[in-house]
């Protein structure tokens, strides 16, 4: 999720401290303790996540890897396979509840190529999937399973409308619209199905991706909702996030602490923020918007060790991490009290396409009533009728953008 690739575009080095962990060992070192580790401020307090753990006593099954607990998810998950060209839905105990295409899910002609970030829309009932690498962006029912609208053309990138450049991280939001990272492009996109015409692009439509926000972005990658209504925009260029109105106001700007490749960042409670560095060695970082690093996972080697992370999300329930880990062809849960992983669909660094495995899973989402976008529909911001006249000219344009 979220992955440019475009070769020198960011430098891949990271700066995290070495924390080695693996699945079925303790964490030897830590280099900050987890904020809500005594506290509670995920929404619950350790002791009492144990105590809920102890209390669903769920086995896991023969796909899990060894030493995973099921019950320290609230349901199942849904998983954007990349490479199987598929998405997931799986249960706690790791039992493949529902797939994407079926025998009879695409009409004649149709494809669905490479997804690499699948949600639920506010309504639970659809799922908004990005295929970023053949350039569309897809609106899915699940019962019967289909294809209900597209935006882009499969294959072919551009800045035109019903065209996308490596588009990232679609999320249904108020109003039925679709808001996408057009990362090549640089800009932030309102879409209105059925319409395959922008009804608004924050930011130049250029190839020109660097840090001016609102006028440009430097190749963003995640546009996330906040409880405040405003947005959490990543940009890999520089590593950069951003919180940021749909008119285009910028509140503030920071650089994710030791971070190299910035991926999806989003909000773990108010003030504090999550976001994956999509490297090898790969790690999770929590901060708040001055860039102080609140948290830090990322072992150096060894099982826990993360290759290509892009996307991680609290868990409402109980504060551990969910977190799909690319490279690896797994889908973890993390456990930031221990620092240990807690739970793992997919065999690691082995990609396949039979029950317990999986191929470069780029996405991931709660199933409802936990997934994202569910638990921010009370507070998600809606865009603008219209592009507000107080920006510069520029910043944002309306219906025809191109």
């Amino acid at each position: 999720m979220g992955r440019l690739r475009l070769a020198g575009l960011v430098l891949l080095v990271t700066l995290a401290v070495v924390l080695p962990l693996a699945l079925s060992s303790p964490a030897r070192a830590r280099e900050v303790k987890h904020p809500s580790a005594a506290t509670g401020q995920h929404g619950t307090s350790h002791a009492s996540a144990l105590r809920a753990t102890r209390h669903r006593k769920l086995l896991p099954g023969p796909n899990l890897a060894p030493g995973s607990n099921p019950a320290v998810l609230p349901g199942p998950v849904l998983v954007a396979d990349e490479e199987n060209n598929r998405l997931l839905l799986i249960s706690p105990t790791g039992s493949i509840l529902w797939r994407f295409p079926g025998k009879h899910s695409l009409a004649p002609h149709q494809s669905f190529l490479a997804p690499d970030d699948a949600f639920f829309t506010p309504s639970g009932k659809r799922i908004i999937a990005t295929e970023e690498t053949d350039q569309v962006v897809s609106l899915i029912q699940r019962k019967p399973s289909r294809i209900l609208w597209r935006y882009g053309t499969p294959g072919v990138p551009g800045p035109s409308a019903n065209h996308l450049d490596n588009p990232d991280d679609a999320m249904v939001i108020p109003g039925h619209h679709v808001l996408v990272s057009d990362i090549k492009e640089c800009s932030i996109l309102v879409l209105s199905p059925p319409s395959h015409v922008p009804t608004m692009r924050i930011g130049e439509n250029d190839p020109y991706c660097l840090h001016q926000p609102p006028l440009r972005f430097g190749s963003p990658n995640g546009a996330f909702p906040m409880t405040n209504g405003h947005y959490l925009i990543t940009e890999i260029n520089g590593d950069w996030v951003d919180e940021m109105t749909l008119s285009g106001k910028v509140l503030w700007s920071t650089h994710p602490p030791g971070v190299a490749y910035p991926s999806d960042t989003n909000e773990v409670r108010p003030g504090v923020y999550l976001t994956v560095d999509y490297s090898t060695p790969g790690q999770i970082v929590e901060f708040n918007k001055y860039g102080k690093l609140l948290w830090r996972y990322g072992p150096k080697s060894g099982p826990g060790m993360l290759s290509h992370p892009s996307l991680c999300e609290p868990i409402p329930t109980n504060g551990y991490i969910l977190c799909n880990d690319d490279g690896n062809d797994r889908v973890i849960v993390v456990d930031p009290h221990t620092n240990r992983i807690v739970w793992q669909y997919g065999h690691t660094g082995v990609a396949g396409s039979a029950p317990g495995y999986l191929a470069g899973p780029d996405g991931v989402d709660l199933a409802p009533p936990y997934s994202m976008l569910i638990r921010h529909a009370p507070t998600m911001g809606a865009p603008p009728a219209s592009c507000p006249s107080t920006l510069p000219a520029g910043v944002c344009t309306g219906p025809g953008a191109g």
